[in-house]
């Protein structure tokens, strides 16, 4: 929860706000409580869409819908105000987090709980379908997960079945969230029934592997899928392959309804209507179990109350039992059932612990935290980030003037799923004010939402996921991230620009190669617009699955792409894959200008690649320090501390660290101790720095990079060669 601002209203009908819990371009929701101190969901619209009378309808008619579905698996609709100057719509609260969350943090669920998952969503669908209503939105980031089961919200663009109903929308407007989409509504046909069927079958195998049926990346390669290709459930229990086929269906005829779906659900079909757990320790793995009781707890996080004096007995040692901690229904009955002990006598504890030690005993010796793969394959990243950071403090600690001794702390983040327990660790001490990293895109997605959960301010180094705060936090925004390099949607900008100079060039051919996941897609796509829009181009795409390099092969797509005529070829994929397509190109005798992003800028390319390598050109957002004016110093240092040339992403790590120890300087001007991990989070957006590879400053609001150069570098002689400013 975000604290309110200056120009938001304190009440709305009779329930005092208490903070924000996320913003839309059109609304705001708060985190609301009534006078009897139950906890609401306020979702109030924007004083510039108030005035808009087809808005103002769309939104009479959410809170009409909302009211008509009556289903313990929806959120309750406690009030409204659709006509004042300001609507707003209340809903009970659920302290949870979004399945989008809990399967990105906590991993896929069992099939048990799959199966409890789609049957109690299956029922809210049969009562919305009773009701002559379709949501047309249902996806992992529309599910709460409470401690007494889940719940199905976001009834923004559910519309009626009836055919005399009136549309709120334009015909062929597509409306829902690509991925989740039926075929059906990708192609802007009518929404129906079958269709909020086919977005739980999309759900449910989310669920199931751990990640969407179609894919991720931009949205018409998503639709172009969702309406021509089969789901990828590879990793799906057998037992649930065919009922997600037959909801996947692309005729909705073939979809199963939502009763018969709570029937092929059960466990055991001679019980199909044995009333499911709503006791989420039944069905829900111990992590996301943990997740829950979290978030319940944090809901105690309010504005300050007239204290209450308690007499408290002495203290006693504690039981076996109790040394041993909570299980995973304590958990659940300390954040949710035991609100008012946690209130009273543990109030203070409870919420220093999600804080990180905010307030009285805060840390007299700061530590940073550096997240990295120091293990895996990209440990000689991970290396270098390191050593950034230690040098930074180093040459920091060595200072007269210094407030503080710093020191640090580092963690092997080991991969996407290792990443969160290591984020955790850092979390759990207290002396951690901040962490930088960690090196890779999939690690940073489980890492932010603990980060986030505890207030700890994360600088992201290397990762370039664009979509990193909303896909991490279920559509949130990030309170505590920084990115101190450009996105790859950034650093694509540059390829397209410098096809432009190429001599004769009219036909880029552009390869995706889905194994890199969002970041492909994103350097693709934003290749063809300024090809096409700005320059003229004609390009010629292609997309191949992941593995392709493993199976047939990429010979087959460039032997096509160089039959359609391109005279230049742009590829997004892992290192590997792109030695394997320099191979075929040279084979072929291609020499047209030849470009990729930065994870191709790998010692993969060239040890596997040779001299297929020699020219290619690789935009990255980090320096060679060996090779950049100014940085002379920086290299004597970490020549004299670690006895080594400084590599790769050294330089980046020095001034991340330097951000933040000015930061903590900031912060914690005119007082004798380091400041919270809170205050420090909002300081550093406010922090201004030059560093070795430039100047880092922020936006304040979204925490990204305000303006940084990109680097350009070529393939010459087996090495790597920065040419200069991309």
């Amino acid at each position: 929860m975000e604290p309110l601002r200056h120009d938001d209203p304190s009440k709305a009908g009779g329930y005092r706000l208490l903070g924000r819990l996320g913003a839309g371009g059109m609304g705001v929701v708060y985190l609301g409580r009534t006078e009897a101190g139950e906890l609401v969901a306020v979702k109030m619209v924007r004083a510039g869409y108030a005035g808009d009378e087809g808005f103002r309808a769309r939104f009479r008619r959410e809170a009409e819908i909302a009211r008509r579905v009556d289903n313990p698996w929806t959120v309750r609709v406690l009030g409204a105000d659709t006509e004042g100057e300001r609507p707003w719509l209340a809903t009970a609260f659920v302290a949870g987090p979004s399945l989008a969350e809990a399967v990105d943090r906590c991993g896929p669920l069992v099939e048990h709980g799959v199966r409890v998952l789609g049957r109690i969503l299956a029922d809210a669908l049969a009562a919305l379908h009773g009701g002559g209503l379709v949501h047309r939105d249902v996806k992992p980031g529309n599910v709460l997960l409470g401690h007494d089961g889940p719940r199905l919200i976001d009834f923004g663009i559910a519309r009626p079945t009836d055919p005399g109903a009136a549309p709120l929308t334009a015909d062929g407007v597509v409306v829902g969230t690509p991925g989740y989409l039926p075929p059906e509504q990708a192609e802007g046909g009518v929404p129906g029934p079958a269709g909020d069927i086919f977005s739980l079958g999309c759900l449910l195998a989310c669920a199931a592997t751990g990640r969407p049926p179609f894919g991720t990346g931009p949205a018409d390669a998503l639709l172009y899928r969702t309406v021509h290709d089969e789901p990828d459930l590879d990793g799906t229990p057998a037992g649930l392959l065919p009922v997600l086929r037959d909801c996947l269906a692309k005729d909705p005829d073939d979809r199963p309804g939502a009763r018969e779906l709570i029937r092929r659900l059960a466990d055991d079909p001679r019980s199909p209507h044995r009333p499911v757990e709503r006791d989420a320790t039944t069905w829900l793995p111990e992590d996301v179990v943990r997740l829950i009781a979290a978030r319940a707890a944090r809901s105690l996080e309010l504005p300050p109350v007239e204290p209450t004096r308690v007499d408290t007995p002495p203290s006693a040692p504690p039981s076996a039992a109790a040394s041993r901690g909570p299980g995973r229904r304590g958990l659940l009955a300390m954040a949710a059932g035991g609100a008012a002990v946690l209130a009273l006598g543990g109030g203070v504890v409870a919420l220093n612990l999600l804080r990180g030690g905010e307030g009285r005993g805060a840390p007299a010796r700061p530590a940073l935290g550096v997240l990295a793969d120091l293990t895996g394959r990209d440990r000689a990243v991970g290396r270098e980030q390191e050593r950034g950071v230690r040098l930074a403090v180093a040459h920091h600690n060595a200072r007269a003037d210094a407030p503080f001794e710093i020191v640090v702390r580092a963690e092997d983040e080991g991969g996407a799923a290792g990443a969160a327990g290591a984020a955790g660790e850092l979390a759990a001490d207290e002396n951690v004010v901040a962490v930088l990293g960690p090196t890779t895109d999939g690690a940073a997605m489980a890492t932010l939402p603990v980060c986030e959960d505890a207030l700890l301010p994360l600088v992201m180094i290397s990762s370039g996921r664009t979509t990193l705060a909303s896909d991490a936090l279920g559509g949130e925004s990030s309170r505590v991230l920084l990115r101190a390099g450009p996105s790859d949607l950034l650093l694509a900008w540059p390829i397209g620009a410098h096809l432009a100079e190429g001599a004769g060039v009219e036909r880029p051919g552009l390869l995706q190669d889905r194994s890199l996941g969002v970041s492909a897609g994103e350097t693709i796509s934003v290749t063809a617009l300024v090809a096409q829009r700005n320059h003229g181009h004609t390009p010629h795409p292609r997309v191949v699955p992941p593995g392709l390099r493993e199976n047939e092969g990429f010979a087959p797509v460039v032997a096509d792409m160089l039959d359609a005529g391109i005279d230049s070829f742009v590829f997004a994929g892992p290192p590997e894959s792109a030695a394997a397509v320099a191979r075929e190109l040279a084979a072929a005798g291609f020499d047209g200008p030849r470009f990729a992003p930065q994870a191709v800028l790998h010692p993969t390319f060239i040890e596997q690649a040779g001299d297929a390598a020699e020219g290619w050109r690789l935009i990255a957002s980090f320096i060679d320090p060996a090779a950049t004016p100014g940085a002379e110093d920086f290299v004597a240092a970490y020549r004299e501390e670690f006895d080594a040339e400084p590599g790769y992403w050294a330089a980046e790590a020095y001034d991340a660290a330097g951000l933040v120890l000015r930061g903590i300087e900031n912060a914690a001007a005119g007082r004798d101790e380091p400041p919270a991990r809170s205050r420090l989070a909002e300081a550093l957006r406010e922090v201004t720095h030059r560093g070795v590879t430039g100047e880092y400053a922020f936006d304040p609001e979204a925490g990204d990079l305000g303006s940084r150069e990109t680097h350009l570098y070529e393939v010459r002689d087996g090495r790597f060669v920065l040419l200069g400013p991309a």
